[in-house]
């Protein structure tokens, strides 16, 4: 897997966004992988993809910032307009479908919901998680979500308010922080659950995104040079690999790999994953992630999330439900070599797309055309 030398601009710059688009569609699918097969997987599939997601989520969301910073400078006003039109842009784009999904899912009774409806609304479940220390069941993955709604509250301010000069490292600082924590909270016998749901303990994902952005606003060379380093990549992906050894083998299950360095080394190979896919891949792995039916998952990849564990769940989907009474009609139908887990996946991915591709075009799509209205 090679990458170039210089990112890509001007006419090629669809491109550099079908290669994110491409990671999104990689990261949510390893996500429903991990949900839809269980313990066959035997890697953590779905942590890394959260930890993708929260990466790039950093990236994005802090050059965003860091543009409307420049922008807010140029035009000598203060970062009122910027903070209120990105909070609005991410209005348009999260919630309407959220809700809607919430609001369904408590009027049929789905397990969980209607109890717990208020920590949802308010996008306080991986609280409850951590306070409680269980699942929820099917709604379990709502928790990311929150993770990166609170992120949002926070953020901007910290980007807008630092001094320039502080910036990198008041984003070091969000790295340490959620080391630390997750240090302390290891060392003093707390609950895995606390340090894997809860925000300040996935702040260094969220950090390594930012500092990614940083760079690539602040000093182009060197983000080049950074990130469309192959060996770099490499290098972060063999520590990964050592990181995910250590994780299975050392005793006992829960350990310093489990709950205090895993976070850091997945979101480490991320951000040289991410910053290969902004300078942009060549080969095969540009034909992959710059294929249309990448590109378009990924665009829908927040709707697959959604919908993936509401459609089937290995853990919590009990075998009456009309998803699983629809796999089995058909697989009466199927040849008996075809009526395995993996093509139920493929039948489960398509509900799921299904789904997905009718949210994007009914809801997301046109309300996200009104972000237009509030441009930085």
């Amino acid at each position: 897997m090679s990458v170039p030398t210089t990112i890509q601009t001007s006419h090629t710059e669809k491109n550099y966004l079908a290669q994110l688009d491409g990671l999104r569609f990689v990261a949510v699918t390893l996500v429903m992988l991990d949900h839809w097969l269980g313990e066959r997987v035997r890697l953590p599939l779905g942590y890394f993809g959260v930890n993708l997601f929260f990466v790039l989520s950093g990236f994005l969301i802090t050059r965003i910032l860091l543009h409307s910073k420049t922008k807010d400078r140029k035009l000598e006003r203060g970062h009122g307009h910027s903070l209120k039109q990105f909070y609005i842009r991410r209005s348009l784009r999260i919630f309407p479908i959220y809700y809607l999904t919430l609001f369904v899912l408590a009027a049929v009774s789905f397990p969980a919901v209607r109890e717990y409806l208020v920590w949802f609304l308010t996008y306080t479940q991986n609280i409850w998680i951590a306070l409680h220390q269980t699942w929820f069941g099917a709604v379990d993955h709502l928790w990311s979500l929150a993770v990166e709604e609170q992120f949002y509250i926070f953020f901007p301010f910290l980007v807008f308010y630092t001094p320039d000069r502080y910036l990198l490292r008041m984003l070091g600082l969000l790295v340490a922080i959620a080391f630390l924590l997750r240090l302390y909270l290891f060392l003093t016998g707390a609950a895995w659950m606390v340090q894997f749901v809860m925000m300040p303990t996935c702040l260094d994902a969220f950090g390594l995104g930012g500092v990614l952005a940083w760079l690539m606003v602040n000093h182009r060379d060197r983000f080049e040079k950074l990130a469309g380093n192959g060996w770099l990549l490499a290098l972060s992906f063999g520590l990964y690999v050592a990181d995910l050894y250590f994780l299975k083998t050392l005793e006992p299950a829960r350990n310093l790999f489990t709950d205090v360095m895993d976070r850091f080394f997945t979101s480490l190979f991320c951000f040289f994953l991410i910053g290969g896919a902004v300078v942009g891949y060549r080969g095969l792995t540009r034909t992959f992630l710059e294929h249309p039916l990448s590109n378009y998952l990924g665009r829908i990849s927040y709707g697959l999330y959604l919908f993936h564990n509401i459609v089937f769940n290995i853990y919590h989907t009990p075998s009456d439900y009309p998803t699983v009474r629809a796999w089995n009609r058909l697989a009466a139908f199927l040849p008996e070599g075809l009526v395995n887990p993996y093509v139920q996946v493929i039948f489960f991915y398509g509900l799921t797309v299904t789904l997905a591709a009718l949210s994007w075009s009914i809801v997301e799509k046109p309300i996200n055309s009104l972000k237009d209205r509030f441009a930085y």
